[in-house]
């Protein structure tokens, strides 16, 4: 699943890390992948895409967020 949403995305070649990450939290259910890396995994530009990857590899993406935004989501419940 990494090199399959790395070129949907897509990713850059030096994301290649960034994409195990991201597929390691969907293929295990994770609910939440906090992470301050807002150039390739919490980019507001590819959240879409990377949920929408996920969904056609049949995996429910994670959320992705910042820890200030978890925090934020958090303070509404």
């Amino acid at each position: 699943m990494p090199s399959w949403l790395r070129f949907r995305v897509p990713l850059p070649p030096k994301a290649a890390v960034d994409a195990v990450h991201i597929s390691a939290a969907a293929l295990n259910g994770i609910e939440f992948l906090v992470t301050w890396n807002c150039k390739h995994i919490a980019n507001p530009a590819l959240r879409m895409r990377i949920e929408s990857v996920c969904r056609e590899m049949n995996c429910e993406p994670p959320v992705i967020c910042t820890p200030q935004e978890l925090l934020e989501i958090n303070d509404a419940y």
